[in-house]
């Protein structure tokens, strides 16, 4: 039998929206493998952010930044990044705005000077966003357990560059003073967002897909996409099924082939069962 590449979301899809990983979704990647299919998370994440007990399942590759960047057993076969002179543009424009804001990369996220203090009540906001009950003890070392402070800011390994929101005033002005990337929001809906990002433009999950799956020489009819989100919706529409979870946004249940559970009712272990991954 030949392999089936399957390809799945991380925030919403693999872990809930308090970033719970659930044991179900464990067991049916790993039930998968061993039936020799091969698992890759799909993320808007950098390597920085895919922490231990993610990486602890054993993927079979990886893509990043939405896109822009692929491996494959541990080793890099895909990277589109920001170049030092744009980065350093970027940067000269948040800091000469005021604007707090951290770095992605795969190698760390790191922190402009006085994000750990200013981003504290974003964090609160964002931890109520996704549902966070007890907000008490949230700052951003609990959200992003590793970032990197005190370091040089201009660097020719950024994938993305996000920024805290003094007001949607700040999105706007971004995506006008820079036409030529994609400038979007995040962490919350249209003027409550709390965050706003800056990446290079045209850079889609599978654009990544179609990347690996040319390299080991895999057909798209014999992969699958898992995701929640409207980001999603390109990985979905490539691959040859397309799967939406039961907490997805309408858009992208409108162009699944199949929606299965929520994230928390074991979604991802139904649908793996469901077209028998198992």
């Amino acid at each position: 039998m030949e392999a089936k590449y399957i390809f799945i979301d991380v925030d919403g899809t693999l872990l809930t929206y308090k970033n719970e990983l659930p044991e179900s979704a464990i067991q049916a990647i790993h039930a998968s493998q061993k039936k020799g299919n091969k698992v890759f998370p799909v993320t808007g994440r950098s390597k920085a952010e895919m922490y231990d007990d993610i990486l602890a399942i054993g993927f079979d590759g990886y893509i990043g930044a939405n896109g822009a960047y692929a491996e494959i057993d541990g080793k890099e076969i895909y990277h589109h990044s920001l170049s030092a002179d744009q980065e350093k543009k970027i940067v000269d424009w948040l800091k000469n705005r005021g604007l707090e804001f951290y770095l992605e990369s795969n190698s760390g996220l790191y922190g402009s000077e006085n994000f750990r203090e200013r981003g504290k009540s974003t964090m609160i906001s964002y931890g109520a966003y996704k549902g966070q009950e007890d907000l008490s003890g949230i700052s951003v070392e609990s959200v992003f357990p590793e970032m990197i402070f005190d370091q040089n800011l201009y660097r020719d390994d950024v994938n993305k560059i996000s920024f805290i929101l003094e007001d949607y005033q700040d999105y706007l002005d971004a995506k006008e003073e820079f036409p030529d990337f994609a400038v979007n929001t995040w962490g919350g809906h249209n003027e409550e967002a709390l965050f706003g990002d800056i990446a290079l433009k045209n850079i889609k999950k599978s654009d990544a897909i179609a990347y690996i799956l040319g390299f080991v020489g895999a057909s798209s009819e014999d992969s699958y996409a898992f995701g929640d989100a409207r980001v999603d919706n390109d990985m979905l529409l490539y691959c040859g099924t397309g799967i939406a979870m039961g907490n997805a946004g309408e858009s992208t249940k409108a162009v699944a082939d199949y929606i299965t559970d929520d994230v928390d009712k074991d979604g991802l272990y139904k649908a793996f069962d469901h077209y028998n991954l198992l």
